[in-house]
């Protein structure tokens, strides 16, 4: 390869690379925001702790339906963004008397209401490799059903860098021309909410 090719090669790669931060530097989604789950694990947790902690206009509810988002329409104070952790708990739902059926067939509705309303719609995925099939019990797919669910029907793609070890999240931001906004450990999360809600 000559000097002058690998010059260009290069100013390409630099010109990509410096697209791709503008990119994910300009993800901005507003609030109120609610948080639910796909599949009840304690993921959401997480984030209702640093928007807490934050004070940004939160609600938490684990099993947020199509009705709730209809519901705040109707009282004059929608949702402007919808976050959906994904990951699924057995024994999470258990407790709340439901099935990855169930979760799957919520949240197609919630993302459908969502959709309609031209709410932001966030997948996350923050407990990393634990909460995927590799942490599963033998059989039990039901993380990664959660993960088909929701996060190639998102706008934006919120993940923990260990929980993407196998590039499953890139490829789905690429797929679906998703920007995807990785973090290493979960007080990250705190900067990473800054980003995205303050202007």
């Amino acid at each position: 390869m000559s000097k002058y090719t690998a010059g260009i090669v290069l100013f390409c790669l630099l010109f990509l690379f410096s697209s791709l931060i503008a990119q994910e530097s300009t993800v901005k989604a507003e609030l109120p925001v609610v948080v639910t789950s796909c599949g009840q694990s304690p993921g959401p947790m997480k984030l209702k702790v640093f928007l807490k902690r934050l004070k940004y206009d939160h609600e938490y509810n684990l099993q947020t339906t199509a009705q709730d988002l209809i519901a705040k329409k109707e009282a004059g104070t929608p949702y402007k963004s919808l976050v959906i952790v994904t990951g699924a708990s057995l024994k999470g739902m258990g407790a709340a008397g439901v099935d990855i059926q169930d979760e799957l067939a919520r949240i197609e509705a919630l993302i459908a209401e969502a959709r309609k309303q031209k709410i932001t719609l966030i997948g996350a995925h923050i407990e990393g490799m634990a909460r995927r099939a590799q942490g599963a019990a033998p059989g039990d797919n039901t993380d990664e059903l959660s993960i088909d669910a929701v996060c190639p029907e998102c706008d934006i793609l919120i993940v923990r860098k260990d929980g993407n070890e196998d590039g499953r999240f890139t490829a789905i931001s690429k797929d679906n021309d998703l920007p995807l906004i990785e973090f290493e450990k979960n007080m990250d999360l705190a900067q990473v909410l800054k980003d995205l809600y303050e202007k």
